[in-house]
């Protein structure tokens, strides 16, 4: 299992305009195997910050997704909108050589 951490930075005025395309990333990312769940936090002492935590069964999993042509149009659209890439970190469950 993985936990996939997504930052982005999302300007509290503009928010409105981008939760339809995270709308769509996400009922794309719930029909893709390996999904297992996701929850968007926002930092409490920077509002504009948000954090998705996701989790997939395998780094597998998640590295199709990442490469899913339809994931990869909405994300240049958020990425364009925003200004700048998205930041991704995958995690491993436990620890690991």
């Amino acid at each position: 299992m993985v936990k996939v951490l997504i930052k982005r930075v999302v300007p509290k005025s503009e928010a409105n305009k981008m939760i339809t395309l995270f709308k769509q990333m996400h009922i794309l990312a719930v029909n893709q195997d390996g999904y297992i769940s996701a929850e968007t936090y926002n930092n409490l002492n920077d509002p504009d910050e948000f954090l998705v935590i996701s989790t997939w069964q395998s780094a597998d999993a998640w590295f199709r997704w990442f490469a899913n042509p339809d994931r990869l149009e909405i994300q240049q659209k958020i990425d364009a909108f925003l200004g700048k890439p998205t930041s991704y970190a995958v995690y491993n469950y436990g620890y690991s050589k």
